[in-house]
């Protein structure tokens, strides 16, 4: 859900901020005021192009944001790229300067439109006057034809990435083949002279201590010496003035019990004392001075560091090293039995696909005919009169396999007598692609199957001067439309006629003032009162009557 929106120094909007609510949230205001240059702004947002022209005139850059719940599907996009979550928020921020350039920011971390349009089918679907159908393309209408159905991707997702994993696998061995065997001899050396070394991980730095201890054995044999003649041996040593102070304090402890605690304390250093020389006694004593195997250690250490310059850094790494060459080897030995496994498991990808595929492609089919049925039936209750339908391509070769299925779908659209059927995106009119969606989108919500496993649906639906055109009974069908398919998810609306913004939820008015020289636009929430009267200006003009404000209450009162 939409939460807040927030445009500065955006086209006539110096500042403005919009807190919205769930359900239907209608915006309405007099020509000009604003209303659909805030829609324009949410289309930013959702990865829109950007213009200079955009920048309130004497401004250095137009700035618009939003807050929008987190989803999950939501947070994985972030993740993937490498975007931080702020929780249940995702802010979304815009700044378009006076130069044409631009920055993104996605929870306060730069990022690219490129994540804005990633984020946009996750979070909201724009039907702006100013954009095209790019956020409606045919990926989205084959999304919104599968909600519809109930229809789940997973398991056709599934088998194309098996697939396409086996074929990776079975295209690099094939393609490789010559440059493996080119290869072999080196391979072959390499792991030759690995195994002969022997080598066994962390040796080096073993090796290594032991190389410093023979290299200084005599000083190290004096230091241990000397310490035990001073904690030991010596006349003057540790040992034997704690012995003599034991004995001083056993005579102390005798009369006083105070000193039985500092008796044992002496006792238990003479116990440490005692085992530090030993400890220092047993290693001089095992120092061995052998000019020999101090010469096999740097013989030894000469040999791992010419390993460790071709092949890794470490021991370890060196001996991961030979065992992938003798893993590379045992599949160019292997090669034709390996060839068989990825030949087969290919096939198996194959045959899996193609069921799930096919099973898709038939229910698809059954869902597009009613779907279009019904959409048609929609559309026509809006003051228009078209024929549609939905033509369902499936490319069953390879080349057109996907994650979603081999099927591309197109809606097609007629809307005058006598007319082709045309794809939606060659729809003239604004109001009337409005219009189109929100019939489909109704028919999608109340006719929908129930869905194996629901596939994911914008939370935000937007849709941008619906009414033109019609008004009566059209306008009221229109509103009773958005006030149903308000009730599975949030849907804004920028409208002029009193018919359909009786039945808002949230009712926000777009004001247009002239302040200072300057004119400021602001979005006001409205109470019931003020509510009604808006309702009553968008039926009577510039003069609200008492008339109209009893008509406005009435029209308020029925809509719900």
């Amino acid at each position: 859900m939409l939460v807040e929106l927030r445009a500065e120094n955006y086209a006539v909007i110096d500042h403005a901020i919009a807190v919205f609510g769930p359900g239907l949230n209608l915006l309405t205001g007099e020509t000009g005021a604003g209303k659909s240059i805030l829609v324009d702004a949410l289309a930013l947002l959702m990865g829109g192009k950007a213009s200079a022209e955009v920048v309130r005139h004497g401004a250095e850059k137009a700035v618009v944001a939003c807050v929008f719940e987190a989803t999950p599907g939501a947070d994985t996009i972030l993740e993937e790229n490498g975007i931080d979550s702020e929780g249940n928020e995702i802010i979304l921020r815009r700044e378009i300067l006076s130069t044409g350039k631009g920055r993104v920011f996605v929870n306060n971390q730069p990022a690219t439109v490129a994540v804005l349009k990633q984020l946009a089918p996750e979070l909201a679907l724009v039907h702006a006057q100013s954009e095209s159908l790019t956020s409606f393309d045919q990926a989205q209408q084959r999304i919104l034809l599968d909600r519809f159905a109930g229809i789940s991707t997973e398991e056709v997702g599934s088998a194309y990435a098996r697939w396409r994993s086996a074929e990776e696998k079975l295209n690099e061995l094939v393609e490789g083949e010559q440059d493996r065997l080119r290869m072999v001899d080196l391979w072959s050396y390499q792991r030759k002279e690995i195994e002969a070394a022997r080598l066994v991980a962390g040796e080096d730095e073993a090796l290594e201590t032991e190389k410093r201890v023979l290299a200084n054995s005599e000083k190290l044999y004096a230091a241990a010496m000397g310490a035990f003649e001073q904690l030991y041996e010596g006349g003057a040593s540790a040992e034997v003035s704690l012995r003599a102070a034991v004995r001083n304090v056993e005579e102390l402890a005798r009369y006083d019990g105070r000193f039985a605690e500092a008796l044992q304390q002496l006792e238990s250093a003479r116990a440490t004392v005692g085992d530090v020389s030993g400890s220092l006694r047993d290693y001089a004593e095992a120092i061995d001075a052998s000019p020999e195997r101090l010469a096999e250690i740097e013989d030894r250490l000469a040999a791992l560091d010419r390993l460790k310059r071709k092949y890794g850094k470490t021991v370890a790494e060196v001996i991961a090293f030979g065992e992938d060459v003798a893993q590379k080897l045992a599949e160019v030995e292997d090669k034709d039995e390996i060839l068989k496994g990825l030949r087969a498991a290919v096939a198996e990808a194959i045959r899996a696909y193609r069921g799930a595929a096919g099973i898709l492609q038939v229910e698809r089919r059954t869902a597009a005919a009613k779907l279009a049925k019904l959409a048609e039936g929609q559309i026509n209750s809006l003051a228009m009169k078209v024929r549609f339908e939905i033509d369902l391509h499936s490319n069953e070769n390879e080349t057109g396999w996907t994650n979603a299925g081999w099927d591309t779908v197109e809606y097609r659209i007629a809307t005058n007598p006598g007319e082709p059927l045309k794809a939606l995106h060659e729809i003239a009119s604004g109001g009337e692609m409005s219009r189109v969606m929100l019939a489909l989108k109704v028919s999608v919500e109340e006719g929908a199957a129930k869905p194996k496993k629901k596939s994911a649906a914008p939370r935000t639906l937007v849709f941008d001067e619906i009414d033109i055109g019609i008004g009566g009974r059209a306008a009221e069908a229109v509103g009773q439309k958005l006030k149903a398919l308000s009730k599975g998810q949030q849907v804004l609306c920028v409208t002029h006629l009193p018919q359909i913004a009786a039945f808002a939820d949230q009712h926000f008015l777009i004001d247009k003032r002239e302040a200072d020289g300057r004119t400021k636009t602001q979005v006001l929430l409205l109470d019931d009162r003020a509510r009604m009267h808006e309702v009553a200006r968008m039926l009577s003009g510039a003069k609200v009557t008492e008339t109209s404000l009893q008509h406005a209450g009435q029209m308020i009162a029925g809509s719900r």
